[in-house]
């Protein structure tokens, strides 16, 4: 049986840290939130009071934190002055490459091996144990890596050496967010001229349109298979999320000196989306708002 130390447990790590109890893995969990660390523990895992009591014994050490300075403070303050020198060190969240790049660098000096392995899939994979992982380490690493994460995992993926994992997810997101925006600006178009969603849906997926956002994640009730469109646009990935990712895209592409126009516009429609009081909705909510629609969301 081996001992995770699984540190974050909200919408995201908690259903994470069930599927290693669930592999019959030893998690000691630990979050700040009372409520969150009860729901751990009813799916099996073990209550740690803190950070350095939930490493002490660990052989594997997952974080999944909301942002770059949660990462670089528990890791630099609690997890490398408390872990075995022997535990293999994993952040799961979603942050600047700059940031993984420094805590990686402070690990491998410490004597411990990294990676940065953001994610793709939302809550319901979560849960599932069927999330993508992109993953930035070092070659030697990543076959113990990839072990580690299987029991969350339907695809574990080698991006590259430190930081490569969350350029590929902030590539990926900054995607996303285009592509949904204009699925929603072509079912929004289909509308008003007279074409059902349904039949829209059809032809699209089948055509040159076709992409995950039409297919898989249709914004249109009714009209594809089941999406958090069809459950009031609750659950799946919140709009704030994906403005998080966004921004995220843009302070990269800003200090590479990348042209992202289309990310940037994604990501101003998404801030006037959360600013409006959503985002706490599913990201694909958004074809209310290009509709005239939102004030069915209320």
């Amino acid at each position: 049986m081996t001992r995770i130390a699984f540190i974050g447990l909200g919408n995201m790590g908690g259903g994470m840290a069930a599927n290693q109890a669930r592999a019959g893995h030893d998690v000691a969990a630990f979050d700040l939130s009372a409520k969150a660390l009860e729901k751990a523990v009813g799916a099996g895992c073990v209550a740690a009071g803190s950070v350095a009591e939930a490493v002490k014994d660990a052989q594997i050490v997952i974080t999944m934190l909301p942002a770059g300075p949660h990462v670089r403070s528990v890791y630099g303050d609690q997890v490398l002055a408390n872990a075995r020198k022997s535990a293999l060190l994993i952040d799961c969240s979603t942050i600047d490459v700059d940031s993984a790049r420094a805590v990686a660098e402070q690990a491998r000096a410490a004597g411990f091996r990294f990676a940065d392995a953001p994610v793709s899939g939302g809550i319901m994979a979560a849960e599932a144990g069927s999330l993508a992982f992109m993953v930035g380490c070092d070659d030697a690493d990543f076959a113990a890596v990839e072990a580690a994460l299987k029991p969350m995992a339907r695809a574990v993926i080698h991006a590259g050496g430190h930081g490569a994992g969350q350029a590929a997810k902030i590539c990926n997101n900054m995607l996303l967010g285009v592509s949904m925006l204009g699925t929603c600006e072509a079912f929004a178009l289909a509308e008003k001229l007279g074409l059902a969603a349904d039949r829209f849906f059809e032809i699209a997926s089948q055509s040159s349109g076709q992409c995950w956002s039409v297919s898989t994640y249709c914004p249109v009730p009714g009209a594809g298979p089941s999406t958090p469109a069809d459950r009031g646009y609750e659950g799946g990935f919140a709009t704030a999320l994906m403005l998080k990712d966004l921004k995220l895209a843009q302070e990269a592409a800003a200090r590479a000196g990348a042209s992202t126009p289309m990310g940037a516009q994604a990501e101003a429609l998404y801030a006037l989306f959360d600013a409006n009081g959503f985002g706490g909705k599913d990201f694909s909510a958004i074809l209310q708002l290009l509709r005239g629609r939102i004030s069915e969301l209320v």
